[in-house]
């Protein structure tokens, strides 16, 4: 009878296992990847030691802005790796910031002291990524 019992047992702890099941949900994507080229000439003052230059990314919308997260990477060509930003590569420091319909990459030198060098075309990255609340 013991063993009759024990092998009930084992059955049941079987089956009721065999029927549990995991179940992943993935919900639909929002992210958006834009990739801008940025010309040494597109570059303007910002103040006497920072360049700035203004991107229009309309995806950039103000669910994005308060509630996603937007990342900026550079490359200066396509050998090169993308970097994150913000960065300092070669004594210039990057740096950027962001509102609807708008990221504005900013120049300066690491030193702080002196204006920032021209630069070859650029490669911008701009990556959002939209998150829930």
């Amino acid at each position: 009878m013991k063993k009759l019992l024990s092998i009930l047992c084992v059955s049941v702890i079987l089956l009721t296992a065999a029927s549990c099941k995991k179940e992943t949900i993935i919900g639909p994507s929002n992210n958006f990847t834009v990739v801008k080229t940025v010309q040494s000439d597109d570059w303007s003052a910002y103040d006497a030691n920072t360049l700035k230059v203004d991107l229009n990314v309309p995806e950039l919308d103000n669910d994005y802005n308060e509630s996603g997260a937007v990342l900026v990477y550079i490359s200066y060509g396509n050998d090169d790796p993308w970097e994150q930003i913000p960065e300092t590569f070669d004594g210039e420091a990057f740096s950027f910031t962001h509102e609807p319909g708008h990221v504005t990459l900013y120049k300066q030198r690491s030193s702080g002291a002196g204006s920032p060098n021209d630069t070859d075309p650029i490669f911008v990255k701009i990556v959002l990524i939209d998150s829930q609340q």
